[in-house]
């Protein structure tokens, strides 16, 4: 029997997010609808999860000392990290009970899940050389010169990203010899803990791209299960995901077949929640690309195309909630609304990207850009996979973002 107590009370179920962007926000307010006691943190003030947490706090999360005072400070139930750059090893200490006075605390999925998933040559290993599973040819350098040296052996065209990255930072498409050195720059520039190990990937030749949300959870009945969201197809440019689309047309083999890979190396991280597994597809051929132990961006789409979006199967998922059937709601697509420059986002033409029906909108609410930040989302419903995504497109050109002075 799962017990909830009553926010800011001694009886508080207290969950802590390790990451306050926009994914964030959607889990606390998913959190918050179940009287969850929700306190969010962040490197940067304001953020969107913390908009709407009961608490806040900045600290700079790859600081372990300050994540290990912010626990003992809380005492939550459950630490759930959003982002990848964390301080992951006091996750396990702290996990394994290693704080004043012995208490141990939960990590989502798992402080190791958080710690193997961190960086992207713990999960490669661990999908392709530990499980066996199908991936592109890879190698991971820490010099310039060995970098030239897998650039030449798996060669051109390939995909060089730094280990510890998101969001496509850092990442880039090496096309042609001249394009060498500076993917190598971008790279060092995009990391998450600043310059460091890369990894260079070999080319797959595939059709598309989908991201298969999985769910592991408590049934109806108790017992622990694992659960798929229909497939979601995604467009992205520059590394970084700009459109995405439920569901993803594939055929039933390669789809058990990503169901099959999914199931593996959520099985091996273990724990609850959900997972975002990414996975190149051709015809029949599926092979594994990454894994976020958290929702996914690309999940944006599930906002209207489930009956449970991923940020609610993620909340119920964590609290021990039972999960029914997950009902697609059909052909569904979300667009991404980027800000480019430096200010505070404002937004005109909210009104005009909302006047045709079956369209949704979400500003997230950060506090600033700088460089360039997704700032919001157009959702739709259509007919159709590209009617959907020709709305959801239409919709986010109807936004124009002005970056106000601080």
């Amino acid at each position: 029997m799962t017990r909830i107590g009553t926010p800011l009370s001694p009886h508080a179920t207290r969950v802590l997010l390790l990451g306050s962007g926009e994914l964030g926000k959607e889990v606390a307010i998913e959190l918050q609808r179940f009287g969850v006691e929700v306190i969010a943190a962040d490197r940067y003030a304001n953020a969107p999860a913390m908009q709407v947490a009961h608490r806040s706090h900045v600290l700079d999360m790859l600081d372990g000392a300050a994540i290990r005072a912010l626990i003992e400070l809380e005492q939550p139930h459950l630490v759930v990290p959003e982002i990848e750059a964390i301080h992951t090893q006091t996750l396990v200490d702290l996990e394994a009970g290693f704080i004043a006075g012995g208490k141990a605390t939960r990590v989502i999925p798992t402080a190791s899940a958080a710690r193997l998933t961190m960086d992207r040559e713990g999960i490669r290993r661990l999908a392709a050389e530990t499980l066996g599973l199908a991936t592109s040819a890879y190698r991971f350098v820490d010099t310039i010169e060995d970098y030239r040296a897998a650039v030449a052996a798996l060669g051109l065209p390939c995909v060089v990203k730094p280990v510890m990255s998101s969001s496509g930072h850092g990442q880039s498409m090496v096309k042609s010899a001249e394009d060498i050195d500076a993917a190598w720059n971008h790279a060092q520039a995009g990391g998450r803990a600043g310059a460091g190990r890369v990894i260079v990937e070999g080319f797959i030749d595939f059709e598309y791209e989908i991201t298969l949300l999985t769910v592991r959870h408590r049934d109806v009945h108790g017992q622990a299960t694992t659960s798929f969201c229909a497939p979601i197809g995604h467009l992205q440019r520059d590394g970084d995901y700009r459109e995405s689309w439920q569901p993803q047309s594939m055929s039933p083999l390669a789809l058990e077949r990503a169901q099959a890979i999914a199931r593996a190396i959520t099985d091996n991280l273990g724990g609850s929640g959900v997972f975002g597994v990414e996975l190149f597809v051709k015809g029949d051929q599926v092979w594994f690309s990454e894994v976020s132990p958290r929702p996914h961006d690309t999940g944006l789409v599930t906002l209207v195309s489930q009956d449970l979006s991923q940020f609610a199967l993620h909340a119920r998922a964590i609290l021990g909630l039972p999960i029914p059937v997950i009902r697609q709601l059909g052909p569904s697509a979300s667009c991404a609304v980027l800000a480019h420059g430096h200010g505070v986002p404002v937004f005109d033409g909210v009104d005009a990207a909302l006047a045709t029906p079956r369209i949704q909108l979400r500003l997230f609410g950060k506090p600033r850009v700088t460089g360039h930040r997704r700032v919001a989302v157009t959702l739709a419903q259509g007919s159709d996979i590209e009617a959907s995504r020709a709305l959801a497109r239409d919709a986010a050109a109807s936004l124009t973002v002005i970056l106000q002075p601080e």
